[in-house]
């Protein structure tokens, strides 16, 4: 009995080096969402440069979307402005913001200052739309499709890097749906 109650604190050693090493090996920009593969969820929000105009679902462009969630407050979101602003010019996808629980004058004046790269920018003060998206924080990045299906989520900052090994081959993906679908229909 008593070997067995020395090595109980071995057994707990153990069991934690376990767990530790499991958290550590896990990919901190890999969050699941639970809103991959359905559709994008409707909002009714103000616009950020307009707050008399309300913004919904029937003011988003047909094709391929990327929503990019920011804020003035949030330092990553700083760091990936000119990389946004550098993505603004493909025609192969529009960018929409969704300033998130931000200061409305604040976020049009860092508009202002660093260039806005969006075709609008959704004023969600209360967070209600990031919620329904599952968001965590800024910035998060979601590629919705043509079909307005939400197929990627991405938690961080969004560089040419990540862009170039993640972004761009789903892009493609989805441009050859697009063109499979057109060709089907026709």
């Amino acid at each position: 009995m008593k070997v067995i109650i020395r090595l109980i604190p071995l057994i707990l050693f153990v069991l934690l080096g376990v767990l530790l090493y499991r958290g550590l090996s896990l990919d901190p920009q890999k969050m699941p969402s639970a809103l991959e593969g359905k559709q994008f969820p409707a909002f009714s929000l103000t616009k950020l440069s307009n707050e008399q105009q309300i913004l919904t679902n029937n003011d988003v462009k047909s094709g391929i979307k990327l929503f990019n969630v920011w804020a003035t407050w949030c330092p990553g979101c700083k760091y990936e402005h000119p990389f946004l602003v550098e993505l603004s010019t493909d025609k192969r996808f529009t960018l929409y913001g969704v300033n998130y629980q931000d200061d409305r004058a604040a976020a049009n004046l860092w508009l202002q200052q660093y260039k806005d790269p969006y075709v609008w920018s959704a004023f969600d003060d209360k967070g209600k739309l990031a919620m329904d998206l599952g968001v965590f924080g800024a910035p998060e990045t979601f590629v919705v499709d043509h079909n307005n299906v939400i197929r990627k989520r991405f938690a961080g900052i969004l560089d040419k890097a990540v862009w170039q090994r993640q972004f761009l081959p789903l892009i493609i993906k989805i441009e050859e749906e697009m063109a499979a679908e057109s060709a089907a229909g026709q």
